[in-house]
């Protein structure tokens, strides 16, 4: 469902691969040539987001935008992505790769998790951001990690990957640093026996770079709780 945001009618939108993404931009494309109308998109790897905006109409969302959603809408179902069907139990992967993060702008303050399940070949199985309310950046990474395998367990899967940028959770997951912050201890205490109910979990410090997927969804969950509060 397309949202409206400050920043224009948006959407994003999940394929099973890199190559449908793309063939889903170029004829979007095209689209926007024949209607003379641009999108302001981004891409990451098999996530498309889209943000239409009517730029001669005072930068507002028009009937001319709404037209545009409802055509993506329509190529969109035409190149078979992942993206909107609904998801079949059985199809979901025994083992899995998850990227968490989360970001507090303020610290403490406005604070959101995000993650994203994939599966060995990178297809991405879920996409997901949440806004928390104001807390710090250490509970939102947490939260994210701790809402990534409750995720995980509904999915049926039995081995998970996680890989995350926040050093400090990654070693205190693994044991290797105590956690100090009585604040953090009940989360932290969650998250070991969501962990027991798996076959495998291995956690792994990944880069910053490494991890812009989740990242992307944090900033996505803040920006739209945020815009739309001060619209």
């Amino acid at each position: 469902m397309w949202k409206q945001t400050k920043h224009g009618l948006y959407k994003q939108f999940n394929f099973e691969n890199f190559k449908e993404a793309w063939a889903f931009m170029e004829r979007v494309a095209e689209l926007a040539e024949e209607t003379q109308h641009h999108p302001r998109w981004e891409n990451e790897w098999s996530v498309v987001q889209i943000w239409l905006i009517t730029h001669e109409g005072g930068k507002k969302v028009t009937d001319k935008d709404y037209e545009m959603a409802d055509a993506i809408d329509r190529i969109f179902k035409d190149t078979g992505p992942l993206g909107e069907k609904a998801p079949d139990p059985g199809a979901h992967p025994d083992k899995v790769k998850v990227f968490t993060d989360g970001g507090s702008r303020g610290n403490p303050g406005p604070s959101a998790s995000g993650y994203v399940i994939m599966d060995e070949e990178d297809n991405v199985l879920a996409d997901e951001g949440v806004y928390l309310g104001v807390t710090t950046n250490n509970q939102a990474e947490y939260t994210a990690l701790k809402l990534a395998l409750e995720e995980c367990l509904k999915m049926g899967i039995r081995d998970v990957q996680v890989y995350m940028d926040s050093l400090l959770v990654v070693n205190q997951m693994k044991g290797i640093f105590k956690v100090k912050n009585r604040d953090l201890w009940p989360i932290h205490d969650a998250i070991k026996k969501l962990a027991a109910k798996f076959d495998h979990v291995n956690f792994s410090h990944v880069p910053r770079e490494f991890n812009k997927l989740a990242d992307a969804a944090v900033n996505r969950a803040l920006d739209e709780h945020l815009n739309g509060n001060s619209a």
